[in-house]
């Protein structure tokens, strides 16, 4: 299993660049906020005991994805170094331990591209930060920097989601959809 974990700020363009993958692989899309999602359904956003069970979700997300041989998966993750460093060293090692490979993707943009991304109606509608405030706090306050030095690294101001999917294409060798697909994914009927 290939796991493309891209990465970045708030409103850097994320989800908009993994649906454009998706349209040139085939794949699964696990977005940042199924996860968040699941949660919300149990605790308060940010509650004790909520972040946890976010990403219990996601490693047992990743870990029967692989288990159960899905090739490719596409995750989007809000990292900040170094308050993530752990939760992205799990991912890797659940790919190590199952035989998958983590391709890491960073999305950045300029601050002025982010603030006019972050009201939205896409985001309003699946619960996003939706603020400008808290955006600039964020921005202010959290390190959103590459997991490793050798990711791939991406100006979402200066791609669009079609041309960033291309380069990830490129870049890590990713196969496009076979005859055969439904909904970008081998059907398994």
């Amino acid at each position: 299993m290939k796991l493309v974990f891209l990465h970045g700020a708030p409103a850097a363009g994320k989800l908009t660049v993994a649906k454009a993958l998706l349209a040139l692989v085939d794949g699964r899309l696990h977005d940042n906020h199924a996860a968040i999602d699941v949660a919300r359904t149990v605790f308060e956003f940010g509650a004790p005991g909520f972040w946890e069970l976010v990403h219990d979700v996601r490693c047992a997300t990743f870990e029967a994805a692989a288990r159960h041989d899905v090739p490719l998966v596409v995750t989007t993750f809000c990292y900040a170094e170094p308050h993530d460093r752990a939760k992205y060293e799990g991912f890797e090692q659940i790919m190590q331990r199952c035989g998958g490979e983590l391709l890491p993707v960073f999305l950045h943009c300029s601050a002025e591209h982010a603030l006019q991304r972050v009201g939205n109606a896409d985001r309003v509608a699946r619960r996003k930060m939706t603020s400008v405030d808290a955006l600039r706090r964020d921005l202010a306050t959290y390190d959103f920097a590459p997991v490793r030095p050798d990711c791939l690294k991406l100006d979402t101001s200066q791609l669009t989601a079609s041309a960033a999917a291309a380069r990830i294409v490129e870049h890590y060798g990713l196969s496009p959809p076979t005859a055969g697909t439904e909904g970008g994914l081998k059907s398994r009927l």
